[in-house]
């Protein structure tokens, strides 16, 4: 029983580990562009 509690454990952190590297490479374009109009707000505010 401790077995199964362990491989379900082991596949969901695999799983969401390999769900944020997928959406990290999918999704970089946008976070770049996030970043940039993130950073460039805060330089024109002060």
């Amino acid at each position: 029983m401790e077995w199964v509690v362990f491989w379900v454990l082991a596949g969901t952190v695999a799983a969401a580990a390999s769900g944020v590297l997928w959406a990290r490479r999918y999704f970089r374009h946008e976070i770049e562009r996030a970043r940039r109009i993130r950073r460039a707000n805060r330089h024109g505010r002060q």
